[in-house]
């Protein structure tokens, strides 16, 4: 399933990602991510942040999807913690409330699972930094809909297109669209030199079983 909403945008994002080391690819030795699984490719969107150029880039990018293909009438909501950033600039840009969604509820204060203003009926565009198997963002999902608004979409800056992640959106009946994913990645760095044909065809591998991929 195509989940990139613009062919050009994707590759001008993979680029720049792998420019400033947001995606790191290593394949002959790989990382271990919290799941144990080990992974030739680590991704911190996070660091996009830091550089004013590309974090315009990608917000407007968002922005300017947002604008297309949903009304006015919505309240943008960022994935803690890795989303918020991003999220709250795109909501700047668009003139739009910002909530942030934690993984759980806080064990103090108030207690809030949403952070910010959020309404019975509202309706609500999510922001996620990067999709993986998408439970995290799919729990912020959850989060929404138990304050009884309604999810109308979400966007992300990267997806690693795992077969789970495609399943368990579709289920949930969220529409996930980003502006890169894991072809473009691999065709950039391809065509920047950062990786060999064969080493293309190992990080396809991995991406179909992941769970059991070996370097």
């Amino acid at each position: 399933m195509r989940m990139v909403f613009n062919q050009k945008i994707a590759q001008q994002t993979a680029e720049l990602l792998i420019q400033i080391n947001a995606i790191k690819l290593n394949p002959k030795n790989p990382f271990t991510w919290a799941s144990g699984w080990k992974s030739p490719i680590y991704c911190d969107n996070r660091i996009a942040l830091s550089y004013h150029d590309i974090r315009t880039f990608l917000c407007n990018a968002l922005a300017k999807e947002i604008q297309n293909k949903f009304d006015s009438n919505i309240i943008i909501a960022g994935v803690a913690t890795g989303a918020i950033g991003i999220g709250m600039l795109v909501a700047q840009i668009l003139e739009l409330p910002f909530i942030y969604v934690r993984p759980e509820a806080k064990k103090h204060g108030g207690k809030n699972q949403i952070e910010g203003k959020l309404e019975p009926n509202q309706k609500v565009v999510v922001i996620e930094d990067l999709i993986s198997t998408g439970k995290s963002s799919l729990n912020a999902v959850n989060a929404i809909k138990k304050a009884q608004c309604e999810v109308v979409g979400m966007l992300a800056l990267f997806t690693y297109g795992f077969p789970q992640a495609s399943i368990a959106f579709k289920e949930a009946q969220v529409t996930l669209k980003t502006l890169c994913d894991y072809q473009h990645l691999l065709s950039s760095a391809l065509n920047q030199n950062k990786i060999t044909e064969t080493e293309v065809q190992n990080l396809h591998k991995w991406r179909k079983d992941p769970s059991n991929w070996a370097p």
